[in-house]
């Protein structure tokens, strides 16, 4: 098994740029911030499968941190200048699935789900979650990285599909028209970005519950959007993406 996985990430790092060709990653502290009622970015922490940790190019092996806290940062200037959400832009939080807080805030992120495997406890909770309301927004992974994420879903959400969105669903006409069909990923060359969404019920006229941004990664859009490092119209569309987001889970 370990052979395999070693193949396969050797087949994934061939599509991807070598590690000199990134900008140097900030030095930060993991630190939230209290409740107070405003709309808060919420980040998915979780302990990544055992072949998950590695010499990732910024040698950040925890994986559900790649992006942070530039991402959410960005993202939240974008939100507060473009809507009237008036979001919380003192900080953002980090947030286990098993951790009673993850409940107060009506979306959450989740990166890297190639890695992911939650417990028991926290995929009930994220059913729950779901269920009451809540919403999930999943990027930043490629290729072979799928069959793990369907595997973990399963356990979230046992009758669960996940189904392709195109750009006619209300979401990408939530606040921007955006379509997402010519918007790939920023540096995985080769790669056609993908979104699927799962739906109550599994009916695509109902709430959509969770978006899925597959071959794709908008976090390092927003994270690497005051650089140069990305081209700025690309940098654009994914920020339109987050706050049409953001619009469709607090509307619904």
């Amino acid at each position: 098994m370990r052979t395999v996985w070693a193949a396969l990430t050797l087949a994934v790092a061939a599509v991807l740029p070598a590690a000199g060709d990134f900008p140097a990653p900030p030095e930060v502290e993991y630190q939230n911030v209290p409740y107070d009622g405003r709309f808060t970015f919420s980040r998915v922490r979780f302990k990544p499968t055992w072949w998950g940790p590695g010499n990732y190019v910024w040698g950040l092996d925890l994986k559900w941190n790649h992006d942070y806290p530039r991402a959410e940062s960005h993202f939240m200037k974008i939100l507060d200048e473009t809507t009237t959400m008036e979001p919380n832009l003192d900080g953002s939080n980090i947030l286990a699935l098993d951790d009673p807080e993850f409940f107060r805030y009506p979306v959450a992120y989740l990166c890297e789900v190639g890695f992911w495997q939650p417990t028991e406890l926290e995929a009930a909770n994220l059913r729950a979650f779901l269920l009451k309301g809540g919403f999930l927004i999943v990027d930043d992974f490629i290729g072979y990285q799928w069959d793990n994420f369907e595997e973990q879903m399963r356990t979230v959400l046992p009758d669960a599909r996940l189904q392709p969105l195109d750009g006619t669903h209300p979401i990408f006409d939530s606040f921007f028209k955006v379509d997402p069909a010519n918007f790939n990923h920023p540096y995985a060359r080769g790669l056609k970005a993908g979104y699927y969404g799962v739906f109550e019920g599994n009916d695509p006229a109902k709430r959509l519950m969770v978006v899925v941004n597959y071959n794709q990664d908008i976090g390092d859009y927003w994270e690497w959007s005051d650089t140069g490092f990305i081209a700025i119209d690309l940098s654009n569309e994914a920020y339109k993406l987050g706050v049409n987001y953001v619009v469709y889970a607090v509307t619904h």
